[in-house]
């Protein structure tokens, strides 16, 4: 059988990380798309992948998803990149739009165009579904973004729809609620926990300031779901998908988990800062993937309890001033289990 080509953007963060490994190790070639002004960008890479191909293009920038498409002639093509943290949407929300909404169309038109046969994965999000009508959410729960963030990627999920209908392109949408790792972002809520549970237990600082408590998510582990994306483009036809453990935990449980795994009280250390809080609140999400575990026999592997241990495991590790990297240490799928 001849090497599948995969094309991967936003290849530098937590999920492209994870899909580059796992792709590799299946005997891929993987291609990674990154911007020309990202620096060190193979420094973001997982240390056994760092060798892949890079390539310069920018969702922004038409000619150059035409170029890399051409190039490349990828069979597989997983479209990660985003600005993808929902705070800074309301900061930023035209390059928002830009970049995690138009960004798709212009790749898409490039693979109507030049690749036709090519099968494209998007990251679709929870996000989409805002406030929810009803719970758990899956693939008929009617959509209400309550950010810009979530807006765009509703932009996206229907332009992959459009495309797939209009043109017969092979577009499947996974419509991903939160999921967490070591190499999660220390912007992000689970990661500012983690890391402030450990820098806290080793004596490095001493409070945490947070948002709201109360908001509820659904938080799986990132190789589950890039497994999960994998699985999706090797169907017969292509499909849009929740992909979600079903279990719903507030940001309160999280601090609770994480600071009770080194023995300290969450209450001590953690402040409630309204400055933190969003314009609009997604109060509660938590999703329905009963049909990706029809259709592809996936499931969730890593609970909660082991998802936040291994993401504290790390950061004690890590024993660092200043924000650090994922350990390169972790491995595909790693879990810890005790």
């Amino acid at each position: 059988m001849a090497q599948r080509t995969a094309l991967i953007t936003g290849i530098t963060g937590q999920d492209g990380g994870y899909l580059a490994q796992f792709l590799h190790a299946r005997g891929y070639r993987v291609v990674g798309v990154i911007r020309r002004t990202t620096s060190n960008a193979r420094d973001r890479l997982p240390a056994d992948v760092r060798d892949l191909e890079l390539v310069s293009a920018d969702l922004l920038d038409q000619g150059s998803m035409f170029t890399v498409v051409e190039q490349v002639q990828p069979d597989e093509i997983y479209n990660l990149a985003a600005q993808t943290f929902v705070p800074a949407s309301w900061q930023q929300p035209l390059l928002t739009a830009e970049v995690t909404g138009l960004g798709l169309a212009r790749l898409l038109e490039a693979v109507r165009l030049l690749r036709p046969t090519a099968r494209v994965f998007q990251a679709s999000s929870s996000e989409m579904f805002g406030l929810a009508t009803h719970s758990p959410q899956n693939e008929d729960t009617p959509f209400h973004p309550r950010s810009p963030y979530g807006t765009s990627k509703l932009f996206a999920h229907w332009i992959a729809a459009n495309y797939r209908e209009s043109y017969g392109l092979f577009v499947s949408a996974g419509i991903m609620f939160n999921h967490e790792s070591p190499r999660r972002g220390t912007e992000f809520v689970t990661r500012k926990i983690s890391r402030a549970a450990a820098r806290i237990a080793l004596g490095l600082e001493s409070t945490l300031a947070l948002g709201n408590l109360d908001a509820r998510r659904d938080w799986g582990y990132a190789p589950d779901f890039v497994m999960a994306m994998h699985a999706m483009l090797q169907t017969s036809e292509p499909h849009d998908l929740v992909l979600a453990t079903g279990e719903s935990h507030s940001v309160r449980e999280f601090c609770e988990m994480a600071f009770s795994l080194v023995d300290l009280e969450w209450q001590h250390h953690v402040n409630v800062d309204a400055a933190l809080f969003r314009s609009a609140e997604v109060e509660a999400l938590v999703g329905d993937a009963s049909r990706a575990a029809t259709l592809l026999g996936w499931r969730p592997t890593v609970t909660f309890r082991d998802l936040v241990l291994e993401m504290v495991e790390a950061d004690l590790s890590s024993n660092t001033v200043t924000p650090a990297p994922a350990p390169e240490t972790t491995r595909f799928p790693h879990r810890s289990m005790r």
